[in-house]
């Protein structure tokens, strides 16, 4: 478990910490420790404070992230919306704006979400996670992160934003890249990577001026053909747009689903069950998606002084809101570290979060997950974890590695 303490005083070589030290942020990880740290926290410390990754406050239970995401007048997404700060260039709607500023751009993207879209969508992506996963079973060994997870997002991105294969292939290189180098902490990676992604991006807004397509099934071209009292949306704005729909789906599908084979090696009687039962496949991801939710790093800022939890966070400090956390706390959900499909009166899940920042896309994540469920429970009987679990950093929770032999 990590290391948590309550004062860190005068470090040697560094200035004296402003604030009381809570818990430390920066330490490696094992894949049970950061339930193990926001459990203590939430006990004990469940408005917590690090003075690592910058400096930041941390919400554990349920109630206050709830309200911290849906109280936009008062907690802004604007000045910083992960901890730690990682956005290094221009502004990217929907997430890096408050309402009403960010709703042009929600209400552009929302229809692209809508069932009968998902309709749509559902037989293609089926199809993409099974041509990903089925050839892996015959090798007898495989990581579930690197051989299937991280290349599932990237083939569905490719689809959603209609871009030829060519594009798809670079993006896939350099998602991988910007995954690199945000786990490492390298500032100048991510810098040049997202340079690259926003020349992507106009790439395929250029086309698109050229090339208009449907903008009731097109990202791009709804948002050229999106109008807010009369006006166009200002171009690098939807640029930014662009650029954030690119890569905003890629990391927490790869860690979501290496958690979901470590829970599955863990629990195989959970396996047979998706096996004996695919009806239950959709609250099986549900219960998943509560248990192993892969942020715990989305950031609001104050936007004056507040108390929670008897703790006064003054404005402007950025304050981290762990869905992680909120998800397994025992006033909201009964037996929170226990798989069960029979919570009937618990409160939803925030794997999504809540408010006007809720994920647009969250209807294609679910057929995601549930598409790959389907597809693990037809190729394979179960996974047994076979090397170690190396974990990601902030913003998100899970594994990025997660090496199996097929059973």
């Amino acid at each position: 478990m990590a290391h948590v303490i309550h004062d860190r005083r005068e470090p040697q070589g560094q200035e004296r910490f402003s604030k009381e030290h809570d818990f430390d942020a920066e330490w490696v990880e094992q894949f049970d420790d950061v339930p193990q740290l926001f459990e203590d926290l939430r006990s004990r410390c469940p408005v917590a404070h690090s003075n690592d990754l910058g400096g930041f406050w941390l919400l554990t239970r349920y109630d206050d992230v709830a309200e911290a995401m849906g109280n936009s007048a008062k907690f802004s997404t604007a000045v910083q919306n992960v901890v730690p700060r990682v956005a290094t260039t221009g502004r990217r709607p929907p997430l890096h704006l408050d309402p009403p500023e960010h709703t042009p751009y929600r209400r552009a993207i929302a229809p692209l979400f809508r069932q009968e879209r998902i309709d749509h969508w559902r037989p293609i992506v089926r199809d993409i996670a099974d041509r990903l996963f089925a050839p892996l079973p015959a090798m007898k060994e495989a990581d579930i992160c690197l051989d299937f997870s991280y290349h599932l997002p990237i083939h569905v991105l490719a689809e959603f934003f209609q871009i030829p294969e060519q594009d798809a292939q670079q993006i896939r290189s350099i998602g991988k890249e910007f995954n690199h180098a945000l786990q490492t902490k390298d500032l100048k990676g991510l810098e040049a990577t997202s340079q690259f992604l926003y020349r992507m991006a106009q790439g395929i807004i250029d086309d698109r001026k050229v090339n208009p397509r449907d903008p009731r099934e097109d990202p791009t071209s709804a948002l050229l053909a999106a109008r807010d009292q009369g006006e166009p949306l200002p171009e690098h704005l939807i640029l930014g747009t662009i650029r954030q729909l690119l890569v905003v789906g890629i990391i927490a599908p790869t860690t979501f689903l290496g958690s979901v084979a470590v829970h599955f090696s863990r629990h195989p009687e959970h396996f047979r069950l998706m096996q004996d039962q695919p009806e239950l496949i959709p609250d099986i991801a549900e219960e998943l998606l509560r248990l192993y939710t892969p942020y715990r790093g989305f950031a609001r800022t104050p936007v004056e002084d507040v108390e929670i939890g008897g703790r006064t966070i003054r404005a402007d400090e950025p304050i981290a809101i762990a869905f992680t956390a909120a998800n397994r706390d025992p006033e909201a959900f009964e037996d929170p570290n226990e798989f069960r499909l029979d919570r009937k009166n618990a409160p939803p899940h925030l794997a999504f979060g809540r408010g006007p920042h809720q994920c647009a896309g969250a209807s294609l994540a679910r057929l995601m997950l549930t598409a790959s469920l389907e597809t693990f429970a037809k190729h394979c009987n179960g996974f047994e974890v076979i090397g170690p679990t190396p974990m990601t950093n902030w913003p998100e929770y899970g594994p990025y590695s997660v090496p199996v032999r097929f059973l």
